[in-house]
C-alpha cells in the first residue's frame, strides 16, 4: 500500500509528487502531533573524532541555499510558465524535485586522483506540466550552479530513453470525490454489506477509505481509444484501542480491506468524462449500480463477513510476561570513545582501512561514493537503484498493484532513528536532507554510523595447546525508510577483513486481500482476511574499479568431471575448476547458480598477485540467496521492471545511463523514461568500466507470523563484497582485538592480547540511557518564496 493522501497535496512538506493525489483521498489520514524544532543538526552523539576529508564531496546533497538559488533560477526562465507551489493547482505546472546530479566520472576521477579542476556543481529537476489537457513531467539538468548568465536548462535526453525526457502523467487530478460520490449513490448497499451507517458522504469519508491499484491500467475502448482505469476497494478505518491508561489509534489499515470493489474510467481531464464501469463482490462482477442492487435485493445474496478492526492490530505489548524479561537487557558500550572519523561537512567517513563520502537523494535516500580499502578505490558509486512490491491476488487491486517506491521516495521517508532501538545510543548521527516540491526538509539523525561487535567471531582456532580467536567488529552505516505501510531498513557494513556487505529488511504492516475466493494467492491468516503475497525486488548499483576502471567479470565454476589419472588405473569422479569470462554485455543478464557453484568475481587482469593470481573482488548473496521477480512479464509494469527480472547485470558503465530506473516510471510503465533494457547492446566488457546491478528481496508468502507486523528476523537480504586473491592473507590480522591463549594439561601457560586496551573503566549508564521524549521530526524550509529566516516544521503521517 502507497496511499498518502496529505503528502499527496501539493506544497507538503515531504513534497509527494503532485501526480498521486488523483488515486488517492485527499483528506485521509490525520497528522501526527507536531513540535517546533530548531534548525541545528542533531546532537545527539557526544564530540568524536573527526577528520578533513580528502577531497570535496562532489555528490553532497545541495544545501539550503544552493536548492533556493536554483529554484529561483527555474521560476526565472519563462518558458517553464511556473507557479509557486504554495499557490499551484493541478492545473498548473510546479517543480517537483531538485537534486545532484553525480559528475561525470572522468571529471570527478581526474579530480579526486590527479588534483585536476573541480567538476562544475549540476542539478536533475522533475517539473511537473499541469497547464495542458496531456499533463507530464519533464525531466531536466540545469548548470552550472550557482545560477549565473552561463546557467541554461535542457532535457535530459541523454540520460532518458523518452522523447525529449518526457512521461505522460494520468493521474493527476483528484478522483477521489468522484469515487466517494459514487460509493454514496449505493451507500445502502455499503451500510448492509459492511455494516457501517452511511447517511453522507462525511459517513463513508470517516468510516472508510478509498484506494486501489498503482500503477493504473490502459484498456482500449470500443472505439479504439485508450481508456485510464483504476480499480479501488474499500479499506476500514481502525479503531481506537484502548491501551489501558488511554486510547491509541494504529494505521493498520491495511489489514481492513473489505471485499468490495469498484471500477472506474478516469481517462482525460474532465470529471464529466469518468465513469463507474463496474462493481465486484464476492468474485462477482457488476456492470452498473442498478444491477449491482437488483443481485443484492434478491433472496439468496451472499454476504461475506467484513474485517474489523480490534487490539490485534495494535504493536504494543500483549500477552503474559516472559520470565525475567523486563529486567535490563545487555546494552552496546564504546567504553574508550568512537574508533571512526567524520567529516561532517564534507560527510566523509574513515574507518580503519575504509574511506568514503555519504550522499542522500529524494527518490533513493542513502547512497555511498568513492568507497576505498587500504588507499585504492574499490567501489565508485554504491547504492540503491528501485524497489518494486508486485502483487498478486483474486482480486482486481491486489492483481493490479506493482509499486514503484522511487516514486514515492525513500528520501522523504527516512524519518530519525531511534537510539537503543534502530540503532546503538552511542552512533553517529547525520541529518538526512533532500529538497522536493519547493522545500527543503531535514531529517534528524536520518543517517546513522557506528561500530558495533557481530556477536561471531571473525576467526578462531584451538588446538589440545592453544586457542586463537579474533572478535568481529564491524562498522555500519544505517538508515530506515518507511515507504507506506514497509518499513526499509538499509545497512552498509564494513567488515575487518575486506568485506563490504549490503542489508535490505523489512518490517511494519502487510498490504492484505479479503479471504473470499484467494487461497491460490495466500493464507488465511484472520477473519475476513488473507495474506497477500508478493515480491519485494530492491535493485542496486555497485560501480566496481579494482585498481582501476579496467575491470573484467569473471566466472570460477566447481564442475563435477570424471577424470583418468595417470597416477590412477580406473577414471575417478571428481570435480575441478572451470575459469570463463563474461565477454560482452549480450551475457550481461545473469542468475545465481544452482547449487552456489559459482563464483562472480569482479577482478582487474592486468594486476596480478605475487601468485599470479588476478586480483578482484567476489560479490555472492548471503542471506535470502539473491532473488528477482516471479512475474516476468508483468501486467502492471511492463517495460519498468526490465532490471528486476534476472538476479544480477553486468555493463559497461555510462554516464548516460546513471539509473536502473526512474522515479516517474510509474506514471506510465509501458513507456518509462528511463528503460534499463536499453542498456544492453552486446558492447565488449573485457577490461571495461564495469558497473554491476543487483537485485536483493523477499518471495513473500504473509502468514500469522506476520500480524500484527512483519518482522525484520526472516524479511532481510544481503549481498556481499568480499576480497578474492586481492591480498596475499586475510588482513584481519592487522586487528589487535584478538588473543591467543596457550595451555597445557588444563593450565593456561601464557595469554597474549597484541597490545589491544582491555574495558576495565565503569560504565556510566546514563551515557546509554537516550531521552525519548525528545525525539524529532523534520524540518522543513520553503524554497519559494526562500525566507531563510523563517524555518518551519511540518512531519506529517505517511497514510
Amino acid at each position: 500500500m502507497r496511499f498518502f493522501p496529505l503528502l499527496a497535496l501539493l506544497g507538503t512538506a515531504l513534497a509527494m509528487p503532485s501526480p498521486k493525489i488523483s488515486s488517492v483521498r485527499p483528506n485521509g489520514r490525520r497528522p501526527l502531533s507536531r513540535r517546533q524544532l530548531s534548525t541545528d543538526s542533531a546532537n545527539i552523539t557526544a564530540a568524536a573524532p573527526s577528520a578533513s576529508a580528502p577531497s570535496d564531496n562532489l555528490w553532497k546533497y545541495f544545501s539550503n541555499d544552493e536548492a533556493a538559488d536554483l529554484i529561483s533560477y527555474l521560476h526565472n526562465q519563462t518558458d517553464l510558465n511556473l507557479t509557486a507551489v504554495a499557490d499551484a493547482g493541478a492545473w498548473d505546472n510546479t517543480i517537483l524535485v531538485v537534486d545532484v546530479l553525480p559528475p561525470a566520472k572522468a571529471d570527478a576521477l581526474a579530480y579526486l586522483d590527479n588534483n585536476g579542476t573541480k567538476p562544475e556543481r549540476w542539478a536533475t529537476v522533475h517539473i511537473t506540466f499541469g497547464a495542458t489537457e496531456e499533463p507530464y513531467v519533464q525531466e531536466f539538468l540545469v548548470g552550472p550552479l550557482p545560477a549565473s548568465d552561463k546557467t541554461g536548462h535542457y532535457p535530459n535526453t541523454a540520460g532518458t530513453q523518452a522523447k525529449d525526457a518526457k512521461i505522460r502523467v494520468y493521474d493527476l487530478d483528484d478522483t477521489y470525490s468522484f469515487f466517494l460520490d459514487t460509493a454514496f449513490n449505493m451507500s445502502d448497499i455499503v451500510s448492509d454489506l459492511l455494516n457501517a451507517t452511511i447517511t453522507s458522504t462525511d459517513d463513508i469519508d470517516n468510516t472508510f477509505d478509498i484506494w486501489g491499484i498503482d500503477p493504473l491500467w490502459h484498456e482500449q475502448g470500443e472505439d479504439g481509444s485508450d481508456r485510464v482505469i483504476n480499480w479501488v476497494g474499500f479499506w476500514r478505518y481502525p479503531d481506537e484501542i484502548d491501551t489501558g491508561n488511554s486510547t491509541f489509534n494504529f494505521d493498520g489499515e491495511t489489514l481492513l480491506p473489505q471485499g468490495l470493489y469498484m471500477k472506474f474510467d478516469v481517462t482525460g481531464r474532465d470529471p464529466s468524462g469518468w465513469s463507474l464501469k463496474g462493481i465486484l463482490y464476492t468474485d462477482e462482477y457488476y456492470t452498473s449500480i442498478d444491477e449491482f442492487r437488483t443481485a443484492w435485493q434478491k433472496e439468496g445474496f451472499i454476504k461475506v463477513t467484513p474485517t474489523y478492526s480490534g487490539e490485534w492490530i495494535g504493536t504494543d505489548q500483549t500477552g503474559d510476561i516472559l520470565p525475567l524479561e523486563t529486567e535490563s537487557p545487555p546494552v552496546n558500550v564504546q567504553p574508550q570513545g568512537q574508533r571512526f572519523k567524520v567529516d561532517e561537512e564534507q560527510k566523509w567517513v574513515e574507518w580503519m582501512d575504509f574511506s568514503f563520502y555519504i550522499t542522500f537523494t529524494r527518490d533513493t535516500g542513502l547512497r555511498l561514493f568513492d568507497i576505498k580499502y587500504k588507499g585504492d578505490r574499490i567501489l565508485y558509486e554504491l547504492g540503491l537503484q528501485e524497489a518494486i512490491a508486485h502483487y498478486a491476488g483474486n482480486d482486481p487491486v491486489q492483481s493490479g498493484t506493482g509499486y514503484l517506491d522511487t516514486y514515492y521516495g525513500f528520501g522523504p521517508y527516512a524519518f530519525s532513528l531511534v537510539p537503543g532501538f534502530d540503532i546503538p545510543d552511542y552512533a553517529y548521527c547525520i541529518d538526512s536532507k533532500f529538497h522536493a516540491a519547493e522545500i527543503s526538509v531535514a531529517h534528524r539523525c536520518g543517517i546513522a554510523v557506528f561500530e558495533a561487535d557481530q556477536n561471531y567471531l571473525m576467526q578462531r582456532h584451538s588446538t589440545d595447546e592453544y586457542l586463537s580467536a579474533t572478535k568481529n567488529v564491524a562498522l555500519t552505516v544505517r538508515s530506515v525508510s518507511t515507504v507506506g505501510n514497509y518499513d526499509y531498513n538499509f545497512d552498509y557494513n564494513f567488515y575487518l577483513d575486506g568485506t563490504i556487505e549490503i542489508t535490505v529488511r523489512a518490517s511494519g504492516y502487510i498490504q492484505s486481500a479479503y479471504y473470499a475466493n484467494n487461497t491460490e494467492y495466500g493464507y488465511k491468516i484472520h477473519k475476513g482476511l488473507s495474506g497477500s503475497m508478493h515480491d519485494h525486488n530492491l535493485n542496486f548499483k555497485a560501480d566496481f574499479d579494482i585498481l582501476g576502471v579496467n575491470n573484467t567479470m569473471v566466472k570460477h565454476t566447481v564442475e563435477p568431471i570424471t577424470v583418468q589419472y595417470k597416477w590412477n588405473p580406473t577414471p575417478r569422479n571428481t570435480m575441478h575448476l572451470v575459469r570463463t569470462d563474461v565477454l560482452s554485455e549480450d551475457e550481461g543478464k545473469q542468475r545465481w547458480s544452482a547449487n552456489a557453484q559459482e563464483q562472480v568475481l569482479v577482478v582487474n587482469k592486468d594486476e596480478l598477485n605475487a601468485n599470479g593470481e588476478e586480483r578482484g573482488y567476489k560479490i555472492m548473496p548471503s542471506r535470502g540467496a539473491g532473488m528477482y521477480l516471479t512475474v516476468q512479464n508483468s501486467s502492471n509494469l511492463f517495460n519498468s521492471q526490465s532490471f528486476a527480472t534476472d538476479a544480477y547485470y553486468v555493463l559497461k558503465r555510462k554516464d548516460t545511463e546513471l539509473r536502473a530506473s526512474n522515479a516517474w516510471n510509474r506514471n506510465d510503465p509501458e513507456r518509462p523514461l528511463v528503460d534499463f533494457a536499453t542498456f544492453f547492446n552486446g558492447e565488449s566488457l573485457l577490461q571495461e568500466d564495469l558497473v554491476v546491478f543487483f537485485n536483493l528481496g523477499m518471495h513473500h508468502v504473509p502468514h500469522t507470523g506476520d500480524l500484527p507486523n512483519t518482522v525484520f528476523t526472516t524479511a532481510q537480504s544481503s549481498m556481499m563484497i568480499t576480497p578474492h586473491n586481492y591480498l596475499l592473507s586475510d588482513p584481519s590480522r592487522q586487528s589487535t582485538q584478538m588473543i591467543r591463549i596457550n595451555y597445557n594439561n588444563d593450565n593456561v601457560s601464557d595469554v597474549v592480547t597484541f597490545g589491544s586496551q582491555e574495558a576495565t573503566a565503569e560504565v556510566n549508564l546514563a551515557q546509554t540511557a537516550w531521552d525519548p521524549w525528545t525525539y524529532s521530526g523534520d524540518v522543513a524550509t520553503r524554497k519559494f518564496p526562500y525566507d531563510p529566516e523563517n524555518p518551519y516544521n511540518d512531519t506529517e503521517s505517511i497514510v
